[in-house]
Protein backbone atom coordinates (compact mmCIF):
# COMPACT_ATOMS: atom_id res chain seq x y z
CA UNK A 1 0.00 0.00 0.00
CA UNK A 2 2.90 2.39 0.86
CA UNK A 3 4.51 1.65 -2.49
CA UNK A 4 1.31 2.45 -4.31
CA UNK A 5 0.80 5.78 -2.52
CA UNK A 6 4.42 6.79 -3.12
CA UNK A 7 4.10 6.06 -6.79
CA UNK A 8 0.84 8.04 -7.03
CA UNK A 9 2.60 11.06 -5.40
CA UNK A 10 5.57 10.72 -7.75
CA UNK A 11 3.47 10.59 -10.95
CA UNK A 12 2.49 14.34 -10.98
CA UNK A 13 6.14 15.28 -10.46
CA UNK A 14 7.12 13.08 -13.37
CA UNK A 15 4.56 14.73 -15.64
CA UNK A 16 5.75 18.20 -14.51
CA UNK A 17 9.36 17.34 -15.30
CA UNK A 18 8.34 16.15 -18.75
CA UNK A 19 6.46 19.42 -19.41
CA UNK A 20 9.48 21.48 -18.29
CA UNK A 21 11.76 19.41 -20.51
CA UNK A 22 9.50 20.01 -23.52
CA UNK A 23 9.51 23.78 -22.81
CA UNK A 24 13.32 23.87 -22.60
CA UNK A 25 13.57 21.96 -25.88
CA UNK A 26 11.27 24.50 -27.53
CA UNK A 27 13.32 27.46 -26.23
CA UNK A 28 16.54 25.95 -27.50
CA UNK A 29 14.90 25.33 -30.88
CA UNK A 30 13.75 28.97 -31.11
CA UNK A 31 17.16 30.34 -30.16
CA UNK A 32 18.85 28.12 -32.69
CA UNK A 33 16.52 29.23 -35.48
CA UNK A 34 16.67 33.03 -34.69
CA UNK A 35 18.99 35.07 -37.01
CA UNK A 36 22.13 36.30 -35.32
CA UNK A 37 22.89 39.97 -34.55
CA UNK A 38 24.82 42.38 -36.87
CA UNK A 39 28.06 41.89 -35.00
CA UNK A 40 27.86 38.13 -35.46
CA UNK A 41 26.59 37.94 -39.00
CA UNK A 42 28.72 35.97 -41.34
CA UNK A 43 30.35 37.95 -44.10
CA UNK A 44 28.21 37.49 -47.16
CA UNK A 45 29.64 37.72 -50.61
CA UNK A 46 29.28 41.01 -52.34
CA UNK A 47 26.19 41.23 -54.44
CA UNK A 48 27.92 42.18 -57.61
CA UNK A 49 30.89 39.83 -57.11
CA UNK A 50 31.51 37.01 -59.55
CA UNK A 51 30.70 34.30 -57.01
CA UNK A 52 27.97 36.09 -55.05
CA UNK A 53 25.03 33.94 -56.16
CA UNK A 54 26.78 30.58 -55.79
CA UNK A 55 28.23 31.47 -52.38
CA UNK A 56 24.91 32.65 -51.01
CA UNK A 57 23.15 29.44 -52.12
CA UNK A 58 25.88 27.32 -50.52
CA UNK A 59 25.47 29.12 -47.19
CA UNK A 60 21.68 28.67 -47.29
CA UNK A 61 22.01 24.95 -48.04
CA UNK A 62 24.45 24.53 -45.14
CA UNK A 63 22.12 26.31 -42.72
CA UNK A 64 19.11 24.24 -43.94
CA UNK A 65 21.02 21.01 -43.44
CA UNK A 66 21.99 22.03 -39.91
CA UNK A 67 18.36 22.86 -39.04
CA UNK A 68 17.10 19.57 -40.52
CA UNK A 69 19.59 17.52 -38.47
CA UNK A 70 18.66 19.41 -35.33
CA UNK A 71 14.93 18.81 -35.87
CA UNK A 72 15.54 15.08 -36.38
CA UNK A 73 17.49 14.99 -33.11
CA UNK A 74 14.66 16.73 -31.24
CA UNK A 75 12.07 14.31 -32.67
CA UNK A 76 14.13 11.36 -31.45
CA UNK A 77 14.34 12.81 -27.96
CA UNK A 78 10.58 13.47 -27.86
CA UNK A 79 9.87 9.89 -29.02
CA UNK A 80 12.12 8.51 -26.29
CA UNK A 81 10.33 10.62 -23.68
CA UNK A 82 6.94 9.31 -24.92
CA UNK A 83 8.12 5.70 -24.67
CA UNK A 84 9.43 6.28 -21.15
CA UNK A 85 6.18 7.99 -20.11
CA UNK A 86 4.12 5.08 -21.48
CA UNK A 87 6.28 2.59 -19.61
CA UNK A 88 5.86 4.48 -16.36
CA UNK A 89 2.08 4.62 -16.87
CA UNK A 90 1.87 0.85 -17.41
CA UNK A 91 3.98 0.23 -14.32
CA UNK A 92 1.66 2.46 -12.30
CA UNK A 93 -1.38 0.52 -13.59
CA UNK A 94 0.22 -2.78 -12.58
CA UNK A 95 0.91 -1.43 -9.09
CA UNK A 96 -2.71 -0.30 -8.79
CA UNK A 97 -3.93 -3.74 -9.88
CA UNK A 98 -1.66 -5.45 -7.36
CA UNK A 99 -2.57 -3.08 -4.53
CA UNK A 100 -6.23 -2.24 -5.12
CA UNK A 101 -7.79 0.81 -3.62
CA UNK A 102 -9.61 0.21 -0.31
CA UNK A 103 -12.77 1.57 -1.93
CA UNK A 104 -12.47 -1.04 -4.69
CA UNK A 105 -11.95 -3.77 -2.10
CA UNK A 106 -15.09 -2.72 -0.35
CA UNK A 107 -16.96 -2.73 -3.65
CA UNK A 108 -15.79 -6.30 -4.47
CA UNK A 109 -16.70 -7.43 -0.96
CA UNK A 110 -20.18 -6.02 -1.30
CA UNK A 111 -20.52 -7.76 -4.69
CA UNK A 112 -19.48 -11.08 -3.08
CA UNK A 113 -21.99 -10.59 -0.29
CA UNK A 114 -24.70 -9.87 -2.83
CA UNK A 115 -23.83 -13.06 -4.77
CA UNK A 116 -23.96 -15.13 -1.58
CA UNK A 117 -27.28 -13.57 -0.64
CA UNK A 118 -28.71 -14.38 -4.07
CA UNK A 119 -27.54 -17.99 -3.78
CA UNK A 120 -29.05 -18.32 -0.30
CA UNK A 121 -32.33 -16.89 -1.60
CA UNK A 122 -32.30 -19.42 -4.45
CA UNK A 123 -31.70 -22.34 -2.07
CA UNK A 124 -34.55 -21.18 0.16
CA UNK A 125 -36.81 -20.94 -2.87
CA UNK A 126 -36.02 -24.61 -3.56
CA UNK A 127 -37.59 -25.47 -0.18
CA UNK A 128 -40.72 -23.52 -1.10
CA UNK A 129 -40.98 -25.33 -4.44
CA UNK A 130 -40.59 -28.79 -2.89
CA UNK A 131 -43.35 -30.56 -0.94
CA UNK A 132 -42.02 -29.56 2.46
CA UNK A 133 -44.65 -27.25 3.96
CA UNK A 134 -47.61 -28.23 1.78
CA UNK A 135 -48.62 -30.70 -0.91
CA UNK A 136 -48.55 -30.18 -4.66
CA UNK A 137 -51.40 -31.02 -7.03
CA UNK A 138 -50.43 -33.94 -9.28
CA UNK A 139 -52.01 -35.05 -12.53
CA UNK A 140 -51.91 -38.84 -11.98
CA UNK A 141 -50.96 -41.37 -9.32
CA UNK A 142 -47.78 -42.11 -11.27
CA UNK A 143 -46.54 -38.55 -10.84
CA UNK A 144 -46.05 -38.96 -7.08
CA UNK A 145 -42.44 -39.22 -5.92
CA UNK A 146 -42.38 -42.02 -3.29
CA UNK A 147 -40.31 -41.93 -0.12
CA UNK A 148 -37.84 -44.60 0.88
CA UNK A 149 -37.24 -45.43 4.53
CA UNK A 150 -34.10 -46.18 6.52
CA UNK A 151 -32.82 -47.06 9.97
CA UNK A 152 -29.30 -47.03 11.37
CA UNK A 153 -28.55 -50.37 9.65
CA UNK A 154 -30.89 -50.80 6.68
CA UNK A 155 -32.44 -49.03 3.72
CA UNK A 156 -35.87 -50.06 2.42
CA UNK A 157 -36.12 -49.15 -1.26
CA UNK A 158 -38.57 -49.46 -4.11
CA UNK A 159 -36.25 -49.27 -7.12
CA UNK A 160 -34.13 -52.37 -6.75
CA UNK A 161 -33.20 -53.35 -10.31
CA UNK A 162 -31.69 -56.83 -10.45
CA UNK A 163 -28.70 -56.32 -8.18
CA UNK A 164 -30.25 -54.57 -5.16
CA UNK A 165 -32.67 -55.96 -2.58
CA UNK A 166 -35.84 -54.46 -1.11
CA UNK A 167 -34.03 -54.39 2.26
CA UNK A 168 -30.26 -54.00 2.40
CA UNK A 169 -27.36 -52.24 3.99
CA UNK A 170 -26.27 -49.23 1.93
CA UNK A 171 -23.45 -50.57 -0.22
CA UNK A 172 -22.60 -47.45 -2.19
CA UNK A 173 -20.34 -45.14 -0.20
CA UNK A 174 -22.13 -41.96 -1.29
CA UNK A 175 -25.50 -43.25 -0.06
CA UNK A 176 -24.01 -44.54 3.19
CA UNK A 177 -22.19 -41.26 3.86
CA UNK A 178 -25.30 -39.27 2.97
CA UNK A 179 -27.50 -40.99 5.56
CA UNK A 180 -24.80 -40.90 8.27
CA UNK A 181 -24.35 -37.17 7.67
CA UNK A 182 -28.10 -36.55 7.92
CA UNK A 183 -28.43 -38.46 11.20
CA UNK A 184 -25.41 -36.67 12.71
CA UNK A 185 -26.77 -33.28 11.61
CA UNK A 186 -30.17 -34.10 13.12
CA UNK A 187 -28.60 -35.14 16.44
CA UNK A 188 -26.52 -31.95 16.49
CA UNK A 189 -29.60 -29.84 15.78
CA UNK A 190 -31.58 -31.52 18.56
CA UNK A 191 -28.78 -30.99 21.08
CA UNK A 192 -28.33 -27.33 20.10
CA UNK A 193 -31.84 -25.94 19.56
CA UNK A 194 -32.29 -22.29 18.60
CA UNK A 195 -33.15 -19.99 21.45
CA UNK A 196 -32.29 -22.60 24.09
CA UNK A 197 -32.29 -21.66 27.75
CA UNK A 198 -29.91 -22.70 30.48
CA UNK A 199 -32.42 -25.29 31.70
CA UNK A 200 -31.25 -28.86 31.75
CA UNK A 201 -31.93 -30.56 28.43
CA UNK A 202 -31.84 -34.12 27.25
CA UNK A 203 -28.78 -35.12 25.21
CA UNK A 204 -29.69 -37.08 22.08
CA UNK A 205 -27.47 -39.68 20.41
CA UNK A 206 -27.70 -41.74 17.22
CA UNK A 207 -29.11 -44.65 19.29
CA UNK A 208 -32.25 -42.54 19.87
CA UNK A 209 -32.92 -42.54 16.12
CA UNK A 210 -35.98 -44.68 15.35
CA UNK A 211 -36.49 -44.34 11.59
CA UNK A 212 -36.36 -41.89 8.74
CA UNK A 213 -37.87 -41.36 5.31
CA UNK A 214 -36.42 -39.49 2.37
CA UNK A 215 -37.11 -38.76 -1.27
CA UNK A 216 -35.33 -36.83 -3.98
CA UNK A 217 -36.92 -34.50 -6.49
CA UNK A 218 -34.24 -34.19 -9.14
CA UNK A 219 -34.84 -30.47 -9.84
CA UNK A 220 -35.25 -29.34 -6.23
CA UNK A 221 -33.42 -31.45 -3.66
CA UNK A 222 -33.73 -34.24 -1.08
CA UNK A 223 -36.20 -34.10 1.80
CA UNK A 224 -35.47 -36.02 5.02
CA UNK A 225 -37.84 -36.63 7.93
CA UNK A 226 -36.21 -38.25 10.96
CA UNK A 227 -37.89 -39.55 14.10
CA UNK A 228 -36.15 -39.81 17.50
CA UNK A 229 -37.52 -41.39 20.65
CA UNK A 230 -38.08 -39.39 23.84
CA UNK A 231 -38.00 -40.48 27.47
CA UNK A 232 -41.56 -41.75 27.48
CA UNK A 233 -43.03 -44.48 25.31
CA UNK A 234 -45.43 -42.35 23.30
CA UNK A 235 -43.30 -39.24 22.94
CA UNK A 236 -41.15 -38.68 19.86
CA UNK A 237 -39.14 -35.86 18.38
CA UNK A 238 -39.35 -35.27 14.62
CA UNK A 239 -36.89 -33.16 12.65
CA UNK A 240 -37.18 -32.23 8.97
CA UNK A 241 -34.08 -31.52 6.88
CA UNK A 242 -33.76 -30.49 3.27
CA UNK A 243 -30.70 -30.66 1.02
CA UNK A 244 -31.45 -28.15 -1.75
CA UNK A 245 -29.91 -28.55 -5.17
CA UNK A 246 -28.07 -25.48 -6.41
CA UNK A 247 -28.45 -23.87 -9.82
CA UNK A 248 -27.04 -25.64 -12.85
CA UNK A 249 -23.46 -24.55 -13.61
CA UNK A 250 -21.61 -24.85 -16.89
CA UNK A 251 -18.45 -26.90 -16.38
CA UNK A 252 -17.16 -27.52 -19.89
CA UNK A 253 -17.90 -26.66 -23.50
CA UNK A 254 -15.80 -28.61 -25.97
CA UNK A 255 -15.86 -29.90 -29.53
CA UNK A 256 -15.44 -33.67 -30.03
CA UNK A 257 -14.39 -35.05 -33.41
CA UNK A 258 -14.80 -38.84 -33.79
CA UNK A 259 -14.34 -38.93 -37.58
CA UNK A 260 -11.03 -40.81 -37.27
CA UNK A 261 -11.78 -42.87 -34.14
CA UNK A 262 -11.28 -46.54 -34.98
CA UNK A 263 -13.00 -49.31 -32.98
CA UNK A 264 -11.54 -52.79 -32.75
CA UNK A 265 -14.42 -55.20 -32.03
CA UNK A 266 -12.95 -58.26 -30.30
CA UNK A 267 -15.06 -61.45 -30.18
CA UNK A 268 -13.85 -64.61 -28.36
CA UNK A 269 -15.46 -67.74 -29.78
CA UNK A 270 -15.60 -71.51 -29.53
CA UNK A 271 -17.97 -73.49 -31.77
CA UNK A 272 -21.37 -71.66 -32.01
CA UNK A 273 -21.06 -71.20 -35.78
CA UNK A 274 -24.80 -70.55 -36.20
CA UNK A 275 -24.66 -67.72 -33.64
CA UNK A 276 -21.62 -66.27 -35.42
CA UNK A 277 -23.55 -66.27 -38.72
CA UNK A 278 -26.31 -64.23 -37.05
CA UNK A 279 -23.69 -61.91 -35.52
CA UNK A 280 -22.09 -61.30 -38.93
CA UNK A 281 -25.46 -60.45 -40.49
CA UNK A 282 -25.83 -57.59 -38.03
CA UNK A 283 -22.14 -56.67 -38.40
CA UNK A 284 -22.55 -56.53 -42.16
CA UNK A 285 -25.35 -53.93 -42.07
CA UNK A 286 -24.14 -51.85 -39.11
CA UNK A 287 -20.38 -51.97 -38.73
CA UNK A 288 -19.08 -52.28 -42.30
CA UNK A 289 -20.86 -49.12 -43.56
CA UNK A 290 -19.39 -47.25 -40.58
CA UNK A 291 -15.95 -47.54 -42.20
CA UNK A 292 -14.04 -47.14 -38.90
CA UNK A 293 -14.33 -50.71 -37.60
CA UNK A 294 -11.84 -53.55 -37.28
CA UNK A 295 -13.05 -57.05 -36.31
CA UNK A 296 -10.85 -59.46 -34.35
CA UNK A 297 -12.12 -63.02 -33.86
CA UNK A 298 -10.18 -65.15 -31.37
CA UNK A 299 -11.19 -68.77 -31.93
CA UNK A 300 -10.54 -71.61 -29.46
CA UNK A 301 -10.06 -75.17 -30.75
CA UNK A 302 -10.72 -76.52 -34.23
CA UNK A 303 -14.30 -77.80 -34.07
CA UNK A 304 -16.49 -75.72 -36.44
CA UNK A 305 -13.48 -73.47 -37.11
CA UNK A 306 -13.61 -73.91 -40.89
CA UNK A 307 -17.30 -72.98 -40.91
CA UNK A 308 -16.60 -69.81 -38.91
CA UNK A 309 -13.71 -68.87 -41.20
CA UNK A 310 -15.91 -69.46 -44.23
CA UNK A 311 -18.60 -67.10 -42.86
CA UNK A 312 -15.95 -64.45 -42.27
CA UNK A 313 -14.35 -64.85 -45.70
CA UNK A 314 -17.69 -64.83 -47.55
CA UNK A 315 -18.67 -61.59 -45.80
CA UNK A 316 -15.30 -60.12 -46.74
CA UNK A 317 -15.71 -61.02 -50.41
CA UNK A 318 -19.30 -59.83 -50.77
CA UNK A 319 -18.69 -56.47 -49.03
CA UNK A 320 -14.99 -55.92 -49.82
CA UNK A 321 -14.35 -55.75 -46.08
CA UNK A 322 -10.65 -56.35 -45.31
CA UNK A 323 -10.34 -54.96 -41.76
CA UNK A 324 -10.49 -58.20 -39.84
CA UNK A 325 -8.13 -60.55 -37.99
CA UNK A 326 -8.66 -64.23 -37.25
CA UNK A 327 -6.60 -65.71 -34.39
CA UNK A 328 -6.77 -69.42 -33.59
CA UNK A 329 -5.76 -70.84 -30.17
CA UNK A 330 -5.44 -74.58 -29.52
CA UNK A 331 -6.55 -74.53 -25.91
CA UNK A 332 -9.62 -74.61 -23.66
CA UNK A 333 -11.98 -71.69 -24.08
CA UNK A 334 -11.35 -68.70 -21.80
CA UNK A 335 -13.19 -65.48 -22.52
CA UNK A 336 -10.65 -63.36 -20.65
CA UNK A 337 -7.73 -65.00 -22.47
CA UNK A 338 -9.40 -64.49 -25.85
CA UNK A 339 -10.07 -60.79 -25.25
CA UNK A 340 -6.59 -60.23 -23.82
CA UNK A 341 -4.92 -61.90 -26.80
CA UNK A 342 -7.05 -59.93 -29.24
CA UNK A 343 -6.25 -56.62 -27.53
CA UNK A 344 -2.50 -57.22 -27.42
CA UNK A 345 -2.36 -58.51 -31.00
CA UNK A 346 -3.20 -55.05 -32.35
CA UNK A 347 -0.05 -53.29 -33.65
CA UNK A 348 -1.47 -50.04 -35.01
CA UNK A 349 -2.04 -46.70 -33.31
CA UNK A 350 -4.05 -46.39 -30.10
CA UNK A 351 -7.53 -47.76 -30.75
CA UNK A 352 -10.86 -48.12 -28.93
CA UNK A 353 -11.43 -51.74 -27.92
CA UNK A 354 -15.02 -53.02 -27.82
CA UNK A 355 -15.12 -56.34 -25.96
CA UNK A 356 -18.11 -58.15 -27.43
CA UNK A 357 -19.80 -61.57 -27.38
CA UNK A 358 -21.29 -63.45 -30.30
CA UNK A 359 -24.84 -63.18 -28.91
CA UNK A 360 -24.75 -59.36 -28.79
CA UNK A 361 -26.64 -57.07 -31.17
CA UNK A 362 -25.55 -53.43 -31.45
CA UNK A 363 -26.57 -50.44 -33.54
CA UNK A 364 -24.66 -47.66 -35.30
CA UNK A 365 -25.77 -45.27 -32.53
CA UNK A 366 -24.07 -47.49 -29.96
CA UNK A 367 -20.78 -47.34 -31.87
CA UNK A 368 -20.89 -43.54 -31.61
CA UNK A 369 -21.70 -43.81 -27.88
CA UNK A 370 -18.67 -46.08 -27.57
CA UNK A 371 -16.46 -43.39 -29.15
CA UNK A 372 -17.98 -40.46 -27.27
CA UNK A 373 -17.70 -42.05 -23.81
CA UNK A 374 -14.07 -43.14 -24.00
CA UNK A 375 -10.97 -40.99 -23.69
CA UNK A 376 -7.41 -42.28 -23.35
CA UNK A 377 -6.08 -41.81 -19.84
CA UNK A 378 -9.40 -40.31 -18.74
CA UNK A 379 -12.57 -42.37 -19.33
CA UNK A 380 -13.71 -45.97 -19.94
CA UNK A 381 -17.24 -46.98 -20.94
CA UNK A 382 -19.22 -49.74 -19.23
CA UNK A 383 -22.70 -49.72 -20.79
CA UNK A 384 -25.66 -51.56 -19.24
CA UNK A 385 -27.21 -53.59 -22.05
CA UNK A 386 -30.83 -54.63 -22.46
CA UNK A 387 -31.25 -58.40 -22.12
CA UNK A 388 -33.95 -60.03 -24.23
CA UNK A 389 -36.48 -62.49 -22.78
CA UNK A 390 -37.32 -65.78 -24.50
CA UNK A 391 -39.18 -64.79 -27.70
CA UNK A 392 -41.16 -68.04 -27.63
CA UNK A 393 -42.75 -66.97 -24.33
CA UNK A 394 -43.06 -63.26 -25.12
CA UNK A 395 -44.75 -63.85 -28.46
CA UNK A 396 -46.30 -67.23 -27.68
CA UNK A 397 -49.82 -65.87 -28.15
CA UNK A 398 -48.93 -64.40 -31.57
CA UNK A 399 -49.40 -66.21 -34.87
CA UNK A 400 -45.66 -65.98 -35.51
CA UNK A 401 -42.54 -64.62 -33.83
CA UNK A 402 -41.55 -61.19 -35.26
CA UNK A 403 -38.20 -60.63 -36.95
CA UNK A 404 -35.18 -59.98 -34.79
CA UNK A 405 -35.19 -56.23 -35.53
CA UNK A 406 -38.86 -56.02 -34.47
CA UNK A 407 -38.14 -57.91 -31.25
CA UNK A 408 -35.54 -55.40 -30.06
CA UNK A 409 -37.91 -53.11 -28.19
CA UNK A 410 -37.06 -51.81 -24.73
CA UNK A 411 -40.14 -52.63 -22.65
CA UNK A 412 -40.83 -54.35 -19.36
CA UNK A 413 -42.47 -57.24 -21.21
CA UNK A 414 -39.58 -57.83 -23.64
CA UNK A 415 -36.49 -57.80 -21.40
CA UNK A 416 -34.56 -56.16 -18.57
CA UNK A 417 -31.50 -54.01 -17.97
CA UNK A 418 -28.63 -56.40 -17.27
CA UNK A 419 -27.15 -54.28 -14.49
CA UNK A 420 -25.18 -57.21 -13.03
CA UNK A 421 -23.12 -57.72 -16.21
CA UNK A 422 -19.81 -56.01 -17.00
CA UNK A 423 -18.62 -57.98 -20.04
CA UNK A 424 -19.46 -55.50 -22.81
CA UNK A 425 -17.12 -52.54 -22.49
CA UNK A 426 -15.33 -49.88 -24.56
CA UNK A 427 -11.89 -48.61 -23.58
CA UNK A 428 -8.73 -47.43 -25.26
CA UNK A 429 -6.06 -50.07 -25.74
CA UNK A 430 -3.51 -47.92 -23.87
CA UNK A 431 -5.75 -47.90 -20.77
CA UNK A 432 -6.32 -51.66 -21.01
CA UNK A 433 -2.55 -52.32 -21.19
CA UNK A 434 -1.74 -49.85 -18.40
CA UNK A 435 -4.36 -51.33 -16.05
CA UNK A 436 -2.85 -54.80 -16.50
CA UNK A 437 -5.44 -56.47 -18.74
CA UNK A 438 -7.46 -59.53 -17.72
CA UNK A 439 -6.69 -62.02 -15.00
CA UNK A 440 -5.61 -64.98 -17.13
CA UNK A 441 -5.94 -67.42 -14.24
CA UNK A 442 -9.73 -67.28 -14.65
CA UNK A 443 -10.89 -70.06 -16.94
CA UNK A 444 -14.14 -70.57 -18.81
CA UNK A 445 -16.89 -67.94 -18.97
CA UNK A 446 -17.46 -65.36 -16.26
CA UNK A 447 -15.57 -63.57 -13.50
CA UNK A 448 -12.91 -61.98 -15.68
CA UNK A 449 -15.15 -59.02 -16.54
CA UNK A 450 -15.85 -58.13 -12.90
CA UNK A 451 -12.14 -58.36 -12.09
CA UNK A 452 -11.25 -55.88 -14.86
CA UNK A 453 -14.14 -53.60 -13.89
CA UNK A 454 -12.86 -53.42 -10.30
CA UNK A 455 -9.39 -52.52 -11.55
CA UNK A 456 -10.81 -49.45 -13.26
CA UNK A 457 -12.87 -48.55 -10.18
CA UNK A 458 -9.68 -48.62 -8.12
CA UNK A 459 -7.87 -46.35 -10.62
CA UNK A 460 -8.13 -42.62 -11.32
CA UNK A 461 -10.01 -43.15 -14.57
CA UNK A 462 -13.66 -42.11 -14.86
CA UNK A 463 -15.95 -45.14 -15.33
CA UNK A 464 -19.06 -44.27 -17.37
CA UNK A 465 -21.79 -46.72 -16.33
CA UNK A 466 -25.17 -46.12 -17.97
CA UNK A 467 -28.00 -47.97 -19.76
CA UNK A 468 -27.77 -47.63 -23.55
CA UNK A 469 -30.56 -48.07 -26.07
CA UNK A 470 -28.47 -49.61 -28.85
CA UNK A 471 -26.93 -52.66 -27.16
CA UNK A 472 -28.88 -55.90 -26.75
CA UNK A 473 -28.16 -59.36 -25.35
CA UNK A 474 -30.02 -61.86 -27.52
CA UNK A 475 -31.79 -64.63 -25.69
CA UNK A 476 -30.30 -68.12 -25.77
CA UNK A 477 -31.14 -71.14 -23.68
CA UNK A 478 -29.19 -71.43 -20.48
CA UNK A 479 -27.88 -74.91 -19.66
CA UNK A 480 -27.60 -76.14 -16.07
CA UNK A 481 -25.22 -79.17 -16.09
CA UNK A 482 -26.04 -82.24 -14.00
CA UNK A 483 -22.63 -82.17 -12.30
CA UNK A 484 -23.60 -79.03 -10.37
CA UNK A 485 -24.23 -79.36 -6.64
CA UNK A 486 -27.89 -79.09 -5.53
CA UNK A 487 -27.31 -75.51 -4.35
CA UNK A 488 -25.50 -74.52 -7.56
CA UNK A 489 -28.21 -76.17 -9.67
CA UNK A 490 -30.90 -74.25 -7.79
CA UNK A 491 -29.11 -70.94 -8.38
CA UNK A 492 -28.62 -71.82 -12.05
CA UNK A 493 -32.32 -72.56 -12.49
CA UNK A 494 -33.24 -69.28 -10.77
CA UNK A 495 -30.98 -67.42 -13.18
CA UNK A 496 -32.52 -69.32 -16.08
CA UNK A 497 -36.03 -68.35 -14.95
CA UNK A 498 -35.02 -64.70 -14.66
CA UNK A 499 -33.78 -64.75 -18.27
CA UNK A 500 -36.88 -66.50 -19.60
CA UNK A 501 -39.64 -63.98 -19.02
CA UNK A 502 -40.99 -61.22 -16.81
CA UNK A 503 -42.65 -61.87 -13.47
CA UNK A 504 -46.11 -61.43 -15.00
CA UNK A 505 -45.38 -63.70 -17.97
CA UNK A 506 -44.02 -66.46 -15.75
CA UNK A 507 -47.15 -66.11 -13.63
CA UNK A 508 -49.29 -66.64 -16.72
CA UNK A 509 -47.41 -69.90 -17.35
CA UNK A 510 -47.93 -71.06 -13.78
CA UNK A 511 -51.66 -70.38 -13.95
CA UNK A 512 -52.04 -71.52 -17.55
CA UNK A 513 -54.47 -74.35 -16.75
CA UNK A 514 -56.58 -72.13 -14.51
CA UNK A 515 -56.77 -69.47 -17.22
CA UNK A 516 -57.72 -72.03 -19.88
CA UNK A 517 -60.45 -73.44 -17.60
CA UNK A 518 -61.85 -69.96 -17.10
CA UNK A 519 -61.88 -69.25 -20.83
CA UNK A 520 -63.58 -72.56 -21.49
CA UNK A 521 -66.33 -71.72 -18.97
CA UNK A 522 -66.78 -68.30 -20.54
CA UNK A 523 -67.15 -69.90 -23.94
CA UNK A 524 -69.79 -72.37 -22.73
CA UNK A 525 -71.81 -69.68 -20.98
CA UNK A 526 -71.80 -67.53 -24.10
CA UNK A 527 -73.19 -70.45 -26.15
CA UNK A 528 -76.07 -70.97 -23.70
CA UNK A 529 -77.09 -67.36 -23.99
Amino acid sequence: MMLRRGFILFLPRLVGLLVVACCLVSIVYMLACTPKGDNQQLALPRVHGPTAKEGYEAILQEREEQHRNYIISLKKQIAQLKVELQGRSEHLKNVQDHYPDPLDIGHDHSKLEKTQANLLAFLRSQIDKAEVHSGVKLSTEYAAVPFESFTLQKVYQLETGLTRHPEEKPVRKDKRDELIEVIELAVGSLNNPEGHSNAKRRIYTATDFVEGIYRTEKDKGTLYELTFKEDTKHQFKKIVLFRPFGPVMKVKNENVNIADTLINVIVPLAKRASKFRQFMQNFRWVSIPDGRIHLTVVYFGKEQMNEVKSILENTSKSTNFKNFTFIQLNEEFSRGKGLDVGARFWKGNNVVLFFCDVDIYFTAEFLNSCRLNTQPGKKVFYPVLFSQYNPSIIYGHHDSIPSLEQQLVIKKETGFWRDFGFGMTCQYRSDFINIGGFDLDIKGWGGEDVHLYRKYLHSNLIVIRTPVRGLFHLWHEKQCPDELTPEQYKMCMQSKAMNEASHGQLGMLVFKEEIETHLHKQKLSSKKT
